[in-house]
């Protein structure tokens, strides 16, 4: 089993945990969260970050950060290694919940779901609430309108 490791600008890390927690609790061993806060030093972030995946004990670690180049994504690039850690920026929701879904799969196929994931997750979603639709004519006799 793979781990997945949140690294992102506080309070989103510790949030976003919680989200994934909600709809798998049986993850907590597997998904962890830093919360980077804008006073700690780049290092001391660093030193926790390392902290906390070891106390993961397990195999391989997906790192996911928030925004690429910023403190959080810096962070963690120093943190992985590349075999049995990687990393993957622009974290969201839909990624995590599909991440967490195949975290039994090798950590390259888990790179994938989460990029996956993370794309089909963002949606334009049109309109269609009853009041913007055209309504029907009096001397319609099908009541049944609700029924398509």
């Amino acid at each position: 089993m793979n781990g997945i490791f949140i690294i992102a600008h506080a309070p989103l890390a510790g949030a976003l945990r919680q989200c994934v927690l909600h709809v798998f609790p049986d993850a907590t061993d597997a998904v962890a969260a830093l919360d980077v806060q804008p006073n700690v030093p780049p290092e001391e972030s660093l030193a926790q970050a390392r902290a906390m995946l070891r106390q993961m004990r397990l195999p391989q670690t997906l790192v996911v950060a928030d925004v690429f180049g910023a403190t959080p994504c810096n962070v963690a690039q120093k943190l992985i290694d590349g075999v049995n850690s990687k990393l993957i920026t622009g974290v969201n929701l839909p990624m995590l919940l599909r991440t967490v879904s195949y975290r039994h799969e090798s950590l390259d196929a888990l790179i994938s779901r989460a990029m996956i994931g993370a794309t089909q997750g963002v949606i334009q979603v049109a309109v269609t609430a009853p009041q913007n639709q055209a309504r029907r004519a009096l001397h319609d006799q099908d009541h049944r309108d609700h029924q398509q």
